[in-house]
């Protein structure tokens, strides 16, 4: 079966790195065109890629079967709709719209249409994730009673991308990095029942949120909490899970993204392989007990690949298996975050109706 001929809406970091390699790589895609306004940047690495100059010549383009809808969040909504419409599969950067009522209406235009539409979360392919997703499907734990998830960096100053800086909708560290973590902990725990947020600025000059702390409440004894700022220099562990058994702590250090940037292809043994340290410090910490042993030790990290989603994108589209990302999910990501909003609106915890 021919590969499914690919565009993608820009060539910024996003599509230069996350996206564009692993189509490339990939046998089941074909690295069809990349819009760019004026430039001609793709070319000089993907020499045989067209270059379409708008959105409307990019869909005008029959022979292009899935579009990567990948420009400013603003813009994920009037994009993937029109890629529907224009009978295209789509996937979409996260987030995966702005609003709880955007995300509802492409995913019923895609079902009326037929066509297959997803949200890149590409943090599920992370090794420290995939780490912590095994540790509690194995029930180490014992039942889980409270977990931390952080996304956190140092970035004092405001980004040289206007679209970032600029209010509106879809802009904020909870759009930017909390969306990952928010879809992390909707995988690992569920939907909570109610939502307390406190969002608030931090850096000089900063119209928009950069910082954010979001409390998950469940039904049962758990709480999960999901933390993020710019102003994090000394990182402490990304994940923190406790349970009745006992807890296991990890590192962000999936290198996927450094190697990406550096021009590493993704591929072979060692991609996606956290680094060896002397001290162990980059495993995870698993401090529990088994059959009335006391265990406290370091364990490996799984490989991260973010070639499986894009695994997952080709099997949905030729084999009809299920996408490895729903829209459905993207909706329940979209509800915590006006859930969030609200609750940081009016100071008070937000039942998820």
């Amino acid at each position: 079966m021919a590969p499914i001929k690919t565009a993608i809406c820009s060539f910024g970091l996003s599509g230069r790195v996350f996206h564009a390699p692993f189509l490339h790589l990939h046998p089941g895609f074909e690295l069809y065109s990349i819009m760019e306004r004026s430039k001609d940047l793709a070319k000089a690495t993907y020499a045989a890629v067209r270059t379409p100059r708008s959105l409307e010549e990019l869909l005008a383009d029959k022979a292009v079967g899935l579009v990567i809808v990948n420009t400013p969040n603003y813009t994920h909504y009037d994009y993937a709709k029109k890629a529907l419409l224009a009978d295209k599969h789509v996937v979409i950067e996260k987030p995966f719209a702005t609003t709880v009522v955007e995300a509802k209406e492409l995913a019923s235009l895609a079902a009326a249409s037929g066509k297959k539409l997803s949200v890149f979360q590409n943090r599920r392919y992370d090794s420290d994730y995939k780490t912590v997703k095994k540790i509690l499907g194995e029930g180490w734990l014992g039942k889980i009673v409270e977990a931390e998830i952080h996304y956190d960096r140092y970035v004092p100053a405001l980004s040289a991308k206007a679209h970032k800086e600029t209010p509106g909708p879809g802009t904020g560290i909870v759009y930017d990095l909390g969306i990952h973590i928010i879809d992390q902990a909707l995988q690992l725990f569920g939907m909570p029942e109610a939502v307390f947020a406190d969002l608030d600025i931090m850096r000089p000059g900063s119209q928009v949120e950069d910082y954010m702390e979001i409390v998950f409440h469940y039904s049962s004894v758990l709480r999960v909490r999901i933390k993020g700022s710019y102003f994090v220099r000394e990182a402490i562990p990304a994940y923190t899970i406790h349970g009745t058994l006992g807890s296991f702590l990890k590192k962000r250090a999936d290198p996927q993204e450094v190697q990406l940037v550096a021009g590493a292809l993704p591929g072979g043994k060692d991609w996606g392989t956290e680094p060896a340290e002397e001290d162990d410090s980059q495993k995870g910490l698993l401090h529990t007990e088994k059959d009335g042993q006391l265990i406290r030790e370091r364990v490996p990290s799984l490989q991260g690949n973010y070639l499986e989603y894009y695994d997952g994108i080709h099997e949905a589209i030729r084999n009809g298996q299920p996408l490895p990302v729903t829209p459905e999910q993207g909706i329940m990501t979209m509800r915590i975050i006006e859930a969030a909003y609200d609750s940081n609106k009016k100071k008070t915890l937000i039942v998820i109706k």
